[in-house]
């Protein structure tokens, strides 16, 4: 595979591109915002989500989503997860069914709680039988642009395109694992914004290491339950885009799912946090998709409910952490 369309240029999608370049000869990268591309062509860098990381020279900058796809081999979508359908209806007349389609999304679909990779099969469908895998693990944008060491998983049931993804995106600095287990690779990126939340809350409320450490297992313990009823496997969530992934974003400074709960705990309100920051917060919609799967499935996800609770129903965070500490008793 040597031709590589990247969709989505946030932080994420832009340290792919950088990253990515040296494996395919030939990337493009698609950027929404279009005075954004034309500022990226001229200066070689995304003033506004990268800062300071220069695009490699032969990442070609559009914003016409048919250019950008023309001739791919493989489709890398980096899009905030609520808009995942719709970009992928718009660029559907442009797609065919030799290419390989990787999703680097991490959320759920609000309304059919469907994960990443299914509402681009959803839509993909229609046309042609696709071919989608997903990645995911714990990275930020700014270590993997700056070629820092990276592990992450890539998954699908389709266990020759997983080998060939594995192979043509792993690099001196990034490495890939495989796994058959969707569901739990998915799960565990989507699920963990939302405990990074409270993650933040704690930090943002002076709290110490217990807190911290004790909100992580059982966040942990949240995102199994919930990927095992789903069909996936437990193990999954022990790995890289499970613990590895949560781990991350429950305690980087660079989270920005973390960052919400911080300035939630420091009193402020959720439309200025959001209206504040540049790039999407995916816990925050996320939270909404984790209580109605964890009642479709019929799975105690505490932490989770006393997160949609404080987003989107005022609940304090210091009531929201009572909340959690005065359920009633049970073995672990």
């Amino acid at each position: 595979m040597k031709r590589l369309a990247i969709i989505g240029a946030g932080s994420w999608g832009t340290a792919l591109a950088i990253v990515l370049a040296p494996r395919f000869p030939a990337v493009r990268l698609w950027v929404y915002e279009t005075d954004l591309a034309a500022r990226m062509r001229e200066n070689r860098e995304n003033d506004v989500y990268l800062p300071g990381y220069p695009l490699p020279p032969h990442v070609e900058v559009t914003s016409d989503l048919s250019v950008a796809v023309d001739g791919a081999e493989v489709v890398l979508s980096v899009m905030p997860s609520h808009l995942v359908r719709a970009i992928y209806h718009q660029m559907l007349p442009f797609l065919n069914d030799s290419m390989v389609f990787v999703s680097a999304t991490k959320g759920l679909e609000n309304g059919s709680l469907l994960r990443t990779s299914e509402v681009i099969a959803d839509v993909l469908q229609t046309r042609m039988t696709p071919r989608v895998a997903v990645i995911s693990g714990p990275t930020f944008a700014r270590e993997v642009a700056r070629f820092e060491p990276t592990a992450l998983v890539v998954s699908s049931r389709d266990a020759a395109l997983i080998e060939c993804v594995q192979a043509a995106f792993s690099g001196p600095t990034f490495r890939l694992y495989t796994s058959p287990d969707s569901i739990g690779v998915e799960i565990g990126g989507s699920i963990k914004n939302v405990v990074a939340i409270g993650a933040g809350v704690l930090h943002g409320m002076g709290l110490g290491y217990n807190a911290s450490a004790a909100l992580i297992t059982r966040g942990l313990a949240e995102m199994t339950r919930l990927a095992v009823a789903m069909g996936g496997r437990a193990q999954t969530l022990a790995g890289l885009a499970g613990l590895g992934d949560l781990v991350l974003t429950c305690t980087g400074d660079l989270s920005r799912n973390r960052t919400v709960g911080v300035e939630l705990a420091h009193g402020r309100k959720l439309d200025e946090i959001v209206n504040s920051m540049r790039m999407v917060a995916e816990g925050i919609k996320t939270t909404n998709a984790a209580v109605d799967l964890a009642r479709q499935c019929s799975v105690e996800m505490p932490i989770s409910e006393q997160m949609f609770q404080m987003l989107h129903f005022g609940v304090s965070p210091r009531e929201a952490i009572q909340r959690l500490m005065e359920r009633s008793l049970k073995g672990e």
